[in-house]
């Protein structure tokens, strides 16, 4: 191409692309916001030499709660500060949620939540939450799909709770509007008579949090949630594993054929319940559900993400300042839920998947997988998670020798605070892509 104007507008050179099924070095031309060519030697009128770099698609996060109520407080990461984050991180695309009042249609509130989301500065989604209330609005649910909601949120704990009757009835639907169903997999009666029994004792502190919410019963949940969804017909995906229990009814599903599919997030695999045990509010702000389990179910959990078992990380990202967090700390079952980690996933998942030293092809492929391809998949985002020409531009250079350290001020969160303070990394990404836009 010798004329300027037939060049692409952006090259990204010298490289080495990484796929969820290969690795090559080669060149990536950008034309408006899509993918135009992938080769060797391209020229364009803009370049970015990525020497030593990976140049991977950008992360999909399908999990989390940007500007959330829960309870007296809003989550602290807004659609503008949480998708800024994200993309520093290395995400080009987040899925949030979509909650209906009592009198309002799926349509209204989806519109009223497009509206909140406006300010994003990259690609978003959003799942349907079906609630109690919602169950008679089951039919307004193909209508919701066509205005572009594909998945729909089924929870089976807290005031959203879904009687057992009531999923199936939510699972049918869905599948018929060939909508994906995502679940929150708790046993909330085992929870909340727990609850009470160590609340009664006196046993208020962080420390009983985990203790009231089994791993076992996470496990039981999720086989339910699962037999009631094969029954139907219906695919089902859970949201935040936490544990080897969960795991297992995973597993035994996929066995079994079915269209299974499962989360976790960095939380779980970075951090144990021993976080809990912290003196004062150090203690209540890594509070999240399910809660961060011992080492032993970490573990298990890198091995299921390696192996297959589970197919994709998320963040679950829904933080709250330490002053917030510090309220619940009478009553730990006050302490508003949720950990940030919308910035951080990509790296932490690189760090555990594939470490230091020389790369393992198949682990730098399994990260990319899990981070960005099945995540598009899984969430409906057909144009994006792979390198291709006629693709989203979405495409973010990350630095595998770059040595960063995980602090408050060295990330764009808002909480003020992350879990993973302190923590050395070697591998971040340098530069986010989305749609064609550096």
């Amino acid at each position: 191409m010798t004329d300027l104007t037939d060049q692409p507008d952006l090259v990204i050179r010298h490289g080495t692309v990484i796929t969820a099924t290969a690795i090559f070095p080669a060149d990536v031309a950008v034309t408006g916001e899509q993918i135009v060519a992938i080769g060797h030697d391209l020229r364009g009128r803009r370049e970015i030499d990525a020497t030593g770099q990976y140049v991977i698609p950008g992360a999909i996060d399908g999990h989390v709660h940007l500007g959330m109520p829960i309870g007296r407080f809003t989550s602290t990461d807004d659609f503008f500060h949480g998708t800024r984050a994200a993309a520093f991180g290395g995400t080009t695309a987040v899925v949030d949620f979509v909650e209906t009042g009592p009198e309002e249609t799926m349509r209204e509130a989806l519109a009223a939540r497009q509206a909140v989301a406006a300010d994003t500065v990259i690609d978003y989604g959003l799942h349907m939450t079906i609630g109690p209330t919602d169950i008679a609005k089951l039919d307004q649910l193909a209508e919701a799909r066509a205005a572009g909601c594909g998945s729909v949120k089924l929870y089976m704990a807290y005031g959203l709770r879904l009687t057992d009757g009531d999923l199936l009835l939510a699972l049918q639907r869905a599948a018929d509007a060939g909508a994906q169903p995502v679940v929150h997999a708790e046993n909330w009666d085992v929870i909340t008579t727990l609850i009470a029994r160590n609340l009664a004792a006196g046993r208020t502190t962080p420390h009983w949090h985990p203790r009231s919410r089994p791993a076992e019963l996470e496990g039981e949940a999720t086989g339910r949630v699962i037999d009631i969804a094969a029954y139907v017909g219906a695919p089902v995906h859970i949201f935040h594993v936490s544990c080897a229990a969960t795991v297992e009814r995973i597993a035994t599903a996929k066995a079994r054929g079915l269209p299974v599919t499962g989360e976790t997030c960095p939380q779980y695999l970075t951090l144990t319940d021993e976080v809990y045990d912290r003196p004062g509010v150090a203690g209540a702000l890594p509070v999240c559900s399910p809660p961060l389990r011992p080492a032993a179910d970490r573990d298990a959990l890198w091995r299921a993400l390696s192996s297959g078992a589970l197919d994709l990380v998320t963040t679950d990202h829904c933080p709250f300042t330490a002053a917030e967090k510090a309220t619940g700390l009478g009553n730990f079952s006050q302490i508003p839920g949720g950990v940030p980690s919308i910035e951080s996933r990509l790296a932490l998942v690189y760090a555990g998947l594939v470490g230091d030293g020389a790369p393992d092809p198949a682990a730098l492929s399994r990260w990319v997988d899990v981070c960005c391809t099945t995540p598009a998949r899984v969430f409906g985002f057909g144009r994006k998670g792979q390198l291709l020409p006629g693709y989203d531009a979405d495409i973010v250079l990350f630095d595998p020798t770059r040595n960063f350290t995980i602090t408050p001020d060295s990330l764009h969160e808002t909480a003020g605070w992350t879990p993973y303070d302190g923590l050395p990394l070697r591998g971040w990404p340098t530069t986010t892509i989305s749609r064609g836009e550096v």
